[in-house]
């Protein structure tokens, strides 16, 4: 049960279920769609699957939820896709058909598990239930609250701290296994659990973690554009957003002080008034910020919407990756490891994986560590080609779907005994 359809920007739930299917697991999948887009998604999707129930979610629907579930005490992210039709339709699903797993996705899809696990509670024999948290989203909140640069964003996740912190906490005690993307996840969620219940029994919380498309995702042989970083993500995400705008403002200026040719691609849809301003102000033209007693030149280019953010990452030199808060793992950074685009990272949006701090990634923890790092890998080609081959390489011992998709099936088996 996805509680939005699987598509290759949702892409966990899309490549748990196409790497499930390979496998030979006969695989139902219950969803929700909002435009023809993701119709027409789904419908590409009921090809690899042995069923599908989708139902439409208009967005006035999913704001209703939001304005009747704000006098109460619960999340607004656990009623947010809530659909009475399809919650019909997955409570006869699951009457009348036989499974050994129902699998629930995000905060968002809860809500549709803890009624199924009410549902089934006395059934002999009735299936297994995962909820996949993806993040701890309590975890997210709490940092979001004090250190996003958009005011917006800080006010939602204060208002909606305290409740999601309560409520992720007692979720995870409805389900025979939890799943999360890194340790860190699994850390915030385990101690929310002790605090909001009394039950001496500690929830069976895996780490599954996020994986890339090898094929979509491929290096080639084309040049590179020698003096090019590209930062990728979705810009309407406030964390993105705030990524954006601390780099080209914080980092950037020590940067344009030692190669003032170089150039910042950002590419992500919708862009938010603040990462607009960063290539009206600052691209193509001569800021009068001195660094070193040398004026800089900022070139920053706002992309928007893109239909392909490969040719970006294939054709930069390095792919930074300047995340201040955020939980689970970065799959801007798996792709662009993917790419065999060398990525520079603070260490916040590297936490999640396994990769070796100058080997396999280049990590900073300070804006100025962070330049360090970008320019002495613009200045060393041969280094920066180690490090993307390197990337790779990691990325297909540790983040391909199928080896990721192994694991899951052995904590569904683990989940039926």
């Amino acid at each position: 049960m996805v509680p939005y359809a699987p598509t290759r920007i949702r892409t966990r739930p899309l490549h748990l279920i196409r790497a499930l299917r390979a496998q030979g697991h006969d695989v139902t999948v219950a969803t929700l769609w909002v435009d023809a887009l993701e119709r027409d998604a789904l419908d590409e999707l009921a090809r690899d699957v042995n069923g599908l129930v989708a139902e439409h979610m208009p967005i006035a629907r999913s704001l209703w939820n939001c304005l009747r579930t704000l006098p109460g005490s619960d999340p607004l992210q656990a009623h947010f896709s809530w659909s009475p039709r399809l919650a019909a339709r997955l409570q006869q699903l699951v009457d009348t058909s036989r499974f050994d797993v129902v699998h629930v996705e995000h905060l968002r899809g809860v809500r549709y598990g803890l009624m199924l696990n009410r549902m089934l509670a006395t059934r002999v024999g009735r299936p297994a239930l995962v909820w996949d948290s993806v993040d701890c989203i309590s975890h997210l909140f709490r940092r979001t609250s004090t250190e996003s640069q958009m005011p917006r964003a800080r006010l939602a996740a204060r208002l909606e701290l305290g409740r999601t912190e309560r409520f992720e906490g007692s979720a995870t005690t409805a389900f025979d296994r939890v799943l999360v993307t890194s340790d860190a996840d699994r850390h915030e969620l385990l101690q929310l659990t002790r605090a909001a219940t009394s039950s001496p029994r500690e929830p069976c919380v895996d780490v599954v973690p996020n994986g890339v498309d090898l094929d979509y995702f491929s290096p080639t042989d084309g040049p590179r554009e020698p003096m090019t970083l590209v930062v990728t993500g979705k810009m309407s995400y406030h964390a993105n957003a705030t990524a954006a705008v601390w780099f080209v403002r914080q980092v950037m200026p020590a940067v344009w002080a030692v190669h003032p040719s170089a150039r910042v691609w950002i590419v992500g849809k919708d862009p938010g008034r603040e990462v607009q301003k960063l290539g009206q102000s600052w691209g193509g033209s001569l800021r009068q910020e001195h660094a070193n007693g040398r004026a800089v030149k900022g070139d920053v280019l706002v992309t928007g919407t893109v239909p392909d953010v490969r040719p970006f990452l294939r054709r930069a030199a390095l792919a930074i990756a300047p995340i201040q808060y955020g939980v689970g793992i970065q799959n801007k950074v798996l792709e662009a490891m993917a790419c065999g685009t060398p990525v520079v990272a603070t260490a916040e949006a590297v936490a999640g994986l396994r990769a070796r701090p100058g080997t396999e990634v280049a990590a900073a923890s300070s804006p100025t560590e962070l330049a360090i790092r970008i320019i002495d890998l613009l200045n060393d080609p041969a280094r920066r080609a180690d490090l993307g081959r390197a990337g790779r390489r990691f990325i297909e011992r540790d983040h391909d779907w199928r080896r990721i998709c192994a694991r899951l099936t052995d904590i569904y088996r683990h989940a039926r005994t």
